[in-house]
């Protein structure tokens, strides 16, 4: 276009730069058309700078400030500029970010849209923040937004991540219109809180209203068998794929059938099963497998598994995590400091266990052994009540879940600090009895906080849940 002499306009760029987003892995390309549109004079146009922060945001965390600078540039009258960022924050990552622009916004006396609502209920599910997802869900129906198929998909994704599958299953039941998305949706919900049969029987219906299920229904569906220990019956639908509904088995579909198995204890079964797979095992096969063995005391073969992986992907972290955790639970605890010392030499870093709450509308988070919240020394002084009330009435801290080599003692004030028990102490120390306790944790819930849960419900009778 340029070489035959034919001049951009302002209509040009949005395409180019949308061109640019569909390559997130070349932002060269983009940073030329940002350069273009000013060489132009056309980067201060509304819909230019609106597709500019689209771009940059999609080129990813690293090019959130360049999306940021865009934004704070462009006249902001727009919910399509706000919805532009805030789902950019969305994709970084930056979901708490995402929520303090929406707060921005609405101070701002800028109306937002549908696609604005679709990136809050990404961010409140990201953060589990319920309060915030049934705050919008009522600023949807107060303000007359229309609740779309794709609006009322979020909301019952949102609700579920969050915790609350009764209200996602509630709004299903409410829709007029329902895609295979929606049943699908739903069957996840289910599934990812141990309701297998509810889920099933939901599968069942939307194959009895003539809607077919895609590949990704039966993802939901083997997961609620395996969360449910329906062994049986998820060998079934696994087999009914090909049979009946013509769908080839992804690696998704296998990997919820290792699952099954692990979770089932058919350690044997599912090695088996890994063997006989048509294409090969990725290594988060490999790990449910290794995650299995280590929950029903196969631990000599999880260790074979994890030292085969670490010999394949020796920069992914999980692989030293689990061969570390293998050789402690056998108090091999000098091939333990090996592997750590492996770690720090490679610059791996382990993802440290953080947990989260919502209380007043704000999301705070925790990491074990953290000291950075306001409030840091009136929680300790909590959890520390908490421990001596739980010794009192003679619970005993389950310390083999502790993977280091610590006398019982030491391990016990290890599991005091963790970061859902001082998520749940600032939870007791900021509200009144009758609270529910909603914790989301990014890593898996240690036992020690499970014994917790039934001193904090019968002393502060609150209700304890964990996300």
């Amino acid at each position: 276009m340029l070489r035959r002499g034919v001049a951009p306009n302002k209509f040009t760029f949005p395409f180019l730069l949308k061109s640019c987003a569909a390559m997130p892995g070349s932002p060269a390309a983009g940073l030329q058309a940002h350069a273009a549109a000013l060489k132009f004079g056309f980067a201060a146009d509304h819909y230019v700078s609106n597709t500019l922060i689209h771009m940059y945001s999609c080129f990813g965390a690293g090019f959130l400030g360049d999306a940021r600078n865009v934004f704070d540039r462009t006249p902001k009258d727009s919910a399509v500029t706000w919805s532009a960022m805030i789902g950019g924050y969305v994709r970084g990552g930056l979901s708490s970010d995402a929520v303090m622009l929406f707060r921005e916004m609405q101070a701002s006396g800028v109306w937002p849209d549908e696609v604005t609502v679709l990136g809050v209920l990404s961010a409140a599910a990201d953060l589990g923040a319920l309060e915030l997802t049934r705050w919008v869900e009522r600023f949807v129906a107060r303000e007359g937004i229309g609740r779309s198929v794709t609006l009322c998909n979020a909301l019952i994704d949102t609700l579920a991540k969050c915790g609350d599958v009764d209200g996602a299953v509630a709004v299903f039941e409410g829709m007029e219109e329902r895609t295979v998305v929606s049943w699908t949706s739903v069957i996840d919900a289910l599934a990812m809180e141990g309701r297998g049969k509810e889920a099933v029987a939901v599968f069942e219906e939307m194959k009895a209203v003539g809607v077919p299920p895609d590949d990704v229904a039966f993802i939901g569906v083997l997961t609620a068998c395996s969360h449910a220990g329906m062994v049986d019956e998820g060998r079934g639908y696994f087999d009914s794929m090909k049979t009946e509904h013509g769908i080839e088995p992804k690696i998704e579909h296998y990997g919820c059938m290792v699952d099954m198995f692990g979770r089932a204890g058919m350690v044997e079964q599912g090695l088996d099963f890994v063997r006989a797979m048509p294409m090969k095992p990725n290594p988060i096969i490999w790990r449910t497998l290794v995650a299995a063995c280590r929950a029903h005391g196969r631990l000599e073969l999880g260790e074979s598994i994890s030292r085969d992986l670490l010999k394949e992907y020796p920069a992914h972290e999980a692989n030293y995590v689990m061969l570390s955790n293998v050789f402690a639970l056998t108090q091999r605890w000098k091939e333990k400091s090996e592997i750590r010392r492996e770690m720090s030499k490679r610059g791996i870093t382990k993802v440290p266990g953080c947990s989260l709450v919502e209380l007043d509308g704000e999301v705070h988070e925790f990491i074990a052994g953290d000291e950075s919240h306001p409030q840091y020394k009136e929680i300790y002084r909590m959890v520390e009540e908490m421990s001596r009330e739980l010794r009192r009435i003679g619970h005993i801290a389950a310390t083999s879940e502790v993977l280091l080599d610590l006398d019982e003692e030491d391990k016990e004030g290890a599991l005091q600090w963790h970061s859902e028990k001082l998520a749940i102490a600032f939870v007791l120390l900021r509200t009144p009895p009758g609270t529910q306790v909603r914790v989301v944790k990014n890593l898996r819930v240690i036992l020690f906080l499970r014994c917790s849960e039934e001193w904090i419900e019968l002393q502060q009778h609150v209700q304890v849940i964990v996300n």
